[in-house]
């Protein structure tokens, strides 16, 4: 019997060889390259293998008829197929599909600048914001270095590509903000209320903005707030225009936080040091707080409350354009509150919610008086005086809310949907020596529904496909606004995209509360056309963008008294705007270097408010260019930041009312001479404390137009149109030097790291 057992292992051997199917084949891409490492298996069962580094594979199976063979392969999708193992060798090639990932996939680029958390490459972070010379800490001070934006010095906002402040928004985690900036003195440019160090991520969008976001004409600047801080920490600072503090406290489970902040800005200092030329007799002064609290509901759900107040007055007297033996004496008191509430949570396996809701309330206070030469009040009837004295009290406020349900389909396509609710409410009272008192109301119940998906077709190719549905009971109209992008990978960490939207906002508000009549008032529309080419790296960025930019329906102001006095608004407005832009970021040819060059080139006309015909708007250059250089020394631990911005010449004009034409006419106009701008700064963090303490101070010193450039914005014209007067800044330097210390939190590091 032994010697039989050899002799049936040996049959049992042949029987079950004999029994055996073999499989093989090769595997590659969809383009045709070989796949290595790819997984080939028979489903519900132990046979298989494994492609080697030429693609090819080969395995035997004892599995009988028709069966379903498994390929898998990081980074492609999983590929099924139905075989038939009839005893006979079988050759099969296989073609995998890719998978999209967040590492390697292509991205919707057009119109957008996005910086964040996973994409730090990208643009700009906190601390490039507030290390850019020029900025002095304001995020949109530092977004006027990127391609799109116009170096507007007289008024605050951000003009991009040929539109107005006004056709620009500003989103905190996806609900719309009203007073982004602090509020409006007459050629003045204010700068934004928040700091850039409660944002995690940052996306400008100087067209093509997603279908998630509207009422914006031209660009969107949509801001996310930060989760959780990394641990408690304090903050205290010091500097020549005020003092400011702050704690953060983290739960021992790390699970929730809160904090707040409290700074007091006061320029009396200042100015009795750098000679202004205005005569502030109100020093600008300034009280900002907030408070937040952060709670993770789940491992995937994060709610967020960020709460911001503001008290602040000036007051500034200048010479009247019309006398010069006249003053006008401005005053201005503001009070702001904001309030910003958000949840986001995963629901099962495939949907994502996100709730959010804000409230904000702002009220000015302004007066106007004319006075003499020694200050003191003057009452005069006659024009064109009559009219400049004045009071007002302007009161406004939003509340909104807005869901969003976003579902995941594969890989990472997703579909987005859902809807917001925001009620405008804003009055204005008005007296003067004639009018004892006048009330204007406009409130406005506005609606809108959204929906977008994200569609990965490879991960060279993708679309973002979706559409806005909207309509505002003061106009008592809907509209339906489309929008589609493509991006096409066309290299390593290069590609190409597209994209085309149609962005509809309603008239500004102050046309609703001036007593004017109205004339078929509807929405303006703006369609976007954009081009754009990138290419990133961790060291990298490039960008080129061409835009075309066409708008209808823009605001019209009439006059039917035969003068200046503008009585009656209306639509019919239209104009265009077209360009190339290009950027470009290095981090790594000069040591511990990091610098960006951006270029815009703009050719805009528009025909609208009183502009007798289209012509090129006031606040918008032909040419705009900025260099941004930032060298951090690691043995000095300071950094040095340098920045130069050029803007060409803007148009100005003196549009006047003529009696025989019986319309508006262009009396005078002309170019202002280019805007140069050399700003420097240095950041200097020296350590406090032992090495095992986890402390950060810096100090910083920085000038604005370092060389003294002359400045001129445009031309401001007397009543009659026979003087003109340049606005130019209040002074041709800015200079600030702080110190401020955060006890808990060591971002010496992020300094460090941004920048090598």
């Amino acid at each position: 019997m032994l010697k039989l057992i050899p002799i049936i292992l040996l049959l049992l051997t042949w029987f079950m060889g004999s029994a055996q199917t073999t499989v093989s084949g090769k595997v590659r891409d969809t383009k045709g390259r070989l796949v290595n490492g790819a997984s080939i298996a028979i489903k519900d069962s132990y046979d298989g293998g494994t492609s080697d580094s030429t693609g090819n594979y080969r395995f035997k199976t004892t599995e009988k008829g028709e069966q379903t063979l498994l390929v898998t392969s990081i980074g492609f999708k999983l590929y099924e197929q139905k075989i038939n193992l009839a005893g006979s060798a079988l050759t099969l090639d296989i073609v995998l599909k890719e998978e999209p990932n967040e590492l390697t996939a292509v991205v919707i680029t057009a119109g957008s600048f996005e910086a964040s958390d996973t994409k730090r490459t990208t643009v700009l972070n906190p601390i490039d914001i507030v290390t850019t010379a020029s900025a002095n800490a304001d995020i949109t001070s530092a977004i006027k270095t990127l391609p799109g934006a116009q170096q507007v010095g007289e008024s605050e906002g951000l003009f991009v590509r040929g539109g107005t402040a006004q056709e620009t928004k500003v989103f905190i985690d996806g609900t719309l903000v009203n007073n982004f900036f602090f509020s409006s003195v007459p050629d003045i440019a204010q700068r934004g209320r928040f700091s850039p160090f409660i944002f995690k991520g940052t996306v400008f969008s100087s067209g093509g903005y997603s279908a998630l976001y509207g009422q914006a004409l031209s660009s969107a600047l949509i801001l996310e707030s930060i989760d959780l801080p990394d641990q408690t920490s304090a903050s205290v600072g010091v500097s020549t225009v005020g003092l400011n503090a702050g704690y953060q406290e983290l739960s021992k489970n790390k699970k929730s936080s809160w904090g707040f902040n409290y700074s007091y800005t006061n320029l009396f200092a200042y100015f009795a040091l750098i000679k202004q030329r205005v005569d502030n007799f109100r020093n600008p002064e300034f009280h900002n707080s907030d408070f937040n609290f952060r709670i993770k509901t789940s491992k995937t759900g994060m709610l967020k409350f960020y709460g911001y107040f503001n008290y602040s007055q000036l007051g500034v007297r200048r010479t009247d354009i019309d006398s010069a033996g006249l003053k006008n004496a401005f005053g201005l008191k503001n009070l702001n509150v904001y309030a910003n509430l958000s949840w986001k949570e995963k629901i099962g396996k495939k949907w994502h919610l996100y709730l959010g809701t804000s409230y904000s309330d702002n009220t000015d206070k302004i007066n106007n008086q004319l006075q003499n030469l020694n200050n003191e009040p003057q009452q005069i009837t006659v024009d064109p005086y009559g009219g400049k004295e004045f009071q007002v009290k302007s009161y406004g406020s939003l509340a909104t809310i807005k869901t969003v349900l976003e579902r995941r389909l594969y890989g990472l396509s997703a579909i987005r949907l859902g809807g917001e609710y925001m009620y405008f409410k804003d009055r204005t009272d008005f007296s003067n020596q004639f009018v004892p008192k006048s009330i204007a109301n406009a409130d406005d119940h506005f609606k809108a529904a959204f929906a977008e998906t994200d569609l990965y077709i490879t991960n060279d190719l993708a679309a973002k496909i979706g559409g806005r549905v909207e309509h505002s009971s003061q106009l008592d109209k809907a509209n339906v606004a489309p929008r589609v992008s493509l991006a096409y990978k066309v290299g390593a960490k290069a590609q190409a995209s597209l994209a085309y939207g149609i962005f509809y906002q309603k008239p500004e508000k102050d046309y609703y509360l001036r007593g004017y009549s109205f004339n078929d008032l509807a929405y303006t529309k703006a369609t976007h056309y954009i081009a754009n080419y990138q290419k990133v790296s961790k060291d990298y960025t490039l960008r080129v963008e061409a835009f075309y930019k066409k708008y209808d329906e823009l605001t019209k102001t009439f006059t039917s008294k035969g003068s200046n006095v503008i009585d009656s608004v209306g639509g019919g407005g239209y104009g265009d705007a077209k360009g190339i832009e290009f950027f470009w970021r290095d981090r790594k040819s000069l040591k511990n270097v990091d610098y960006w060059i951006s270029y815009s080139y703009l050719d805009t006309k528009r025909d609208y408010l009183n502009y007798p015909h289209a012509i090129q708007p006031n606040f918008a250059a032909k040419h705009t260019a900025s260099l941004v250089v930032k060298k951090f020394v690691t043995k000095l631990k300071t950094q040095f930041n340098g920045s130069y911005t050029f803007a060409s010449g803007r148009p100005y004009y003196n549009i006047r009312y003529d009696n025989g034409s019986a319309k508006f006419v262009i009396a005078d106009q002309g170019k202002t001479i280019p805007y140069h701008s050399m700003s420097f700064s240095v950041n200097y963090l020296p350590t406090i404390g032992n090495t095992k303490t986890k402390n950060f101070t810096v100090w910083v010193f920085s000038v604005n137009n370092v060389i003294g450039n002359n400045q001129v914005f445009g031309y401001n014209y007397s009543a009659n149109g026979a003087r003109k007067e340049a606005i130019v800044p209040t002074a041709k330097r800015f200079f600030f030097l702080g110190c401020f210390l955060s006890f808990g939190v060591d971002r010496s590091e992020d300094v460090i790291n941004s920048n090598l």
